[in-house]
């Protein structure tokens, strides 16, 4: 589910969208800015809280391992079906990462 949509919070140019899932995971997909050269990018979230700023970034997941970049509408869907098909994440992921 969309949480929000801004401008980039580096003041990169673009946008950010903010996802969470029911399992406790997310994404930051980030369209238009200078490291994206027009496509997205994506990064996987774990939410640690109920605010639209309670997230932090994961790079501990079988989705990747990194920010995934140039990145076209397909490929952003399919990620973001992956990550929502997680399973739950636990208090130990939250508190860890």
């Amino acid at each position: 589910m969309l949480v929000k949509s801004r401008s980039h919070p580096a003041g990169m140019g673009g946008t950010q969208d903010l996802y969470r899932f029911e399992n406790g995971y997310g994404a930051s997909v980030i369209k238009g800015s200078l490291g994206s050269y027009g496509g997205y990018e994506l990064a996987v979230l774990v939410w640690d809280g109920e605010g639209e700023e309670d997230f932090h970034l994961t790079y501990d997941t079988p989705v990747t391992d990194d920010v995934e970049g140039y990145l076209d509408d397909a490929k952003a869907a399919e990620l973001l079906a992956e990550i929502e098909a997680l399973p739950n994440c636990s208090l130990e992921e939250i508190q860890d990462d």
